[in-house]
């Protein structure tokens, strides 16, 4: 319950950010085109807080359903309008201003992306080199001839320096690519050319995983399971184990590197262990009893001890980027475009179906990674709350009738044919948008369902 309570907490701001700075957008613009707004809605359904505020007496309000929200303007489509208010009215105005206030909200998500990327490039952040973990035998990886410990230096023509950057390039060129240039270097600093041949995962329809797919993996050193500090009165303290045992075997297992040992305690909370253990070149047998903690609802168990630190240090493993404050507005803008070009690329993709559409997401799985990004630590989280924005306002962008781009698509005919399409052909349109778009949502449940049972 704590767990899911966490996830909701971390949910539930990102999604209200989003709505916010979209709706904000519409509202923002049709105020400057002089266009009147009735309402401004954060959800759907019967309002469960409301305020008039304004000169116009703009209704503030809160529905009841919260995936979504509305601008509501003054059209004479949808009601008598006072007639010294239709130069105010939506359907008044020139199809350049309607294009423009239709437009603001994916614009308005686009900008809060470029907004949280400049603060979290200027800023400066600490993230992962691109240091490969040894490739499962026979993975593409493998066949490459990629060797654990090797960092990418380019991904093609493309510079990477942090482990997210190379996913991106790595993803964004296997699209269109079936054999892929990695630069490496290993280290004795030697540097040698792979060549990864992602065509599998590409015939996959890059469906779940496609790094792992690969054989592609992030460095993990090897830890020897020698313990440094030994916490009073916690269960490795009471059971006599000190600083310096190097764990040899837990209930007869033999244990090779630090994870073992974290592995056999958490799955087993109070329950006696035997550990075996070297101490001075001597073995000793000794009975532990990890303590039981509770993690998010679930009982894992503890002994209240750390390893001692071995093997890469944090320098080898971790860079922090960080950037000016001009130039980091122009990594933000890159950033930003990149994602929503790549975006609408897969959205093409899936279309043609060289990728599966299992890759689509709903509000179970979003909700899952946000609090998995807050876990990880505010850089993180806002990072994904700027891949959200991003993936909204292409969302909204697409050409499907009830959706911004559906409108766009609209005003674009009228510029054309040079007169507004007529009621009929809007209501049809807009039929059909409603079915594809929950088409498009179901498609989404039923991923989130089956990732949520899959695992």
């Amino acid at each position: 319950m704590n767990n899911f309570l966490f996830y909701l907490a971390a949910f539930a701001p990102l999604l209200g950010a989003l709505i916010i700075f979209h709706e904000y957008g519409h509202y923002l613009v049709a105020r400057l085109a002089g266009v009147k707004v009735l309402r401004f809605s954060i959800g759907f359904g019967r309002a469960i807080w409301s305020k008039r505020i304004g000169r116009d007496g703009t209704e503030w309000c809160v529905g009841v359903f919260p995936l979504g929200g509305y601008v509501k303007m003054l059209d004479e489509r949808e009601g008598e309008v006072d007639p010294r208010e239709l130069h105010r009215s939506f359907n008044r105005q020139s199809v350049w201003r309607r294009m423009a206030i239709v437009v603001a909200g994916p614009v308005a998500n686009l900008l809060l992306a470029v907004l949280v990327y400049w603060g979290l490039f200027w800023h400066g952040t600490e993230e992962l080199k691109p240091v490969l973990g040894a490739p499962a035998a026979a993975s593409p990886a493998a066949m490459a001839g990629i060797e654990g410990g090797e960092q990418v230096r380019k991904v093609g023509d493309e510079v990477v320096q942090t482990w997210q950057g190379m996913h991106w390039a790595l993803i964004r060129q296997a699209v269109d690519q079936d054999l892929i240039k990695l630069e490496v270097i290993n280290q004795r600093n030697e540097i040698s050319l792979r060549r990864l041949d992602v065509s599998s995962a590409r015939a996959g329809g890059w469906e779940g995983d496609a790094l792992a797919k690969l054989g592609i993996s992030f460095y993990r050193p090897r830890i020897p399971p020698v313990l440094a500090k030994i916490s009073p009165d916690s269960a490795a303290a009471v059971a006599g184990l000190h600083s310096g045992d190097e764990i040899l075997a837990i209930d007869s297992k033999p244990v090779v590197t630090w994870p073992d040992v974290v592995h056999g305690v958490r799955s087993s909370p109070g329950k006696a262990l035997i550990f075996e253990v070297s101490r001075n070149g001597e073995r000793h047998v000794i009975e532990v009893i990890p303590a039981i903690i509770d993690e998010g609802g679930k009982e894992i168990g503890r002994i209240g001890a750390t390893v001692r630190d071995a093997g890469a240090s944090r320098s080898d493993l971790m860079i922090t980027v960080r950037y000016g404050l001009i130039s980091a507005l122009g990594k933000a803008i890159e950033e930003t475009w990149n994602k929503s070009v790549f975006s609408f690329a897969m959205i093409g993709k899936m279309i043609t179906g060289e990728v599966s559409w299992r890759n689509i997401s709903g509000p179970v799985t979003i909700a899952d990674y946000a609090g998995q990004s807050a876990r990880l630590g505010v850089d993180y989280y806002f990072k994904f709350l700027a891949l959200v924005s991003i993936s909204l306002a292409v969302l909204n962008l697409l050409p499907i009738p009830i959706l911004d781009g559906g409108h766009l698509l609209y005003y674009v005919v009228e510029i054309i044919t040079k007169a507004p399409l007529s009621e009929r052909s809007m209501d049809i349109g807009q039929r059909i948008g409603l079915a594809l778009l929950l088409m498009l949502m179901a498609f989404a449940f039923y991923n989130d369902i089956d990732r949520l049972i899959s695992g």
